[in-house]
């Protein structure tokens, strides 16, 4: 059975993400169009830290996606320029840099991102466990899949069979997408779009949404105009460029 029809009824309206402080879960945006601070706490430029900075890529990403404005800042004492040099790479976009800013713009909350037993700023956190491995040398694209298949809370091994796999995933969603751009445009179903968001609005399970790419890569029964929308719009969660070989010969 294809992973969005088991889809809840609706999708969750409001992204939720768990404080560790109290391992509950709270609005990551309280006040609706409210101004939320994202604040990335690092210590160097280790696979960690990266993790680190990426998950609070793809917490500003998903809520832009909700309509909710982001400052996003980066806050560390070690290697930063390494960090935004790695994450570029990686497909991050700019953080401003952090430290003492204040709460002078009004926020509605701040949302501070961090390594497990790592800064403890006031505030809600969001905790990220360790990446483990080398990464110098790895394919980007592939790296940052890497460390999207594997839920936050659980630490996560990169060596050259994980990278690997995901470089061939890529690979192989690049060329189906590029090719399933050439068939007739279709909508996003909308199961798999309520499952898509249920995913990454539930404390941001990336490894949910990409389950839900896998199903609808395989199903016969959706057309290929609605898994080409299905990617481009999960990608703007995900940064994979999976749409980057559109265009290309068949």
């Amino acid at each position: 059975m294809p992973a969005y029809a088991r889809s809840r009824a609706y999708a969750r309206l409001v992204l939720r993400i768990t404080d560790a402080r109290t391992g509950e879960p709270v609005d990551a945006a309280p006040a609706r169009r409210g101004l939320i601070r994202v604040e990335a706490h690092t210590q160097g430029s280790d696979p960690t830290n990266l993790r680190v900075l990426l998950v609070a890529d793809l917490l500003v990403r998903a809520l832009e996606l909700g309509g909710t404005p982001v400052w996003a800042l980066l806050t560390g004492d070690r290697r930063r320029a390494e960090l935004r040099a790695a994450g570029a790479a990686l497909g991050v976009r700019p953080f401003e840099d952090g430290g003492d800013t204040g709460t002078g713009l009004g926020e509605a909350q701040v949302l501070h991102v961090v390594s497990e037993g790592g800064a403890t700023p006031d505030g809600v956190r969001v905790a990220v466990a360790p990446a483990h491995g080398e990464a110098a040398g790895a394919d980007p694209a592939a790296l940052r899949l890497a460390l999207l298949a594997r839920p936050r809370s659980e630490p996560v091994m990169i060596g050259p069979a994980v990278l690997g796999d995901a470089a061939a995933a890529l690979d192989r969603w690049r060329r189906a997408v590029a090719d399933w751009a050439r068939r007739p445009s279709k909508p996003v179903p909308d199961a798999v779009r309520a499952d898509l968001r249920t995913a990454w609005e539930d404390d941001l399970d990336t490894a949910g949404v990409l389950g839900v790419l896998r199903a609808v890569e395989t199903d016969p029964g959706l057309a290929d105009g609605a898994r080409f929308e299905t990617y481009a719009y999960a990608d703007r969660l995900l940064g994979l460029d999976l749409t980057r070989d559109l265009g290309s010969p068949a």
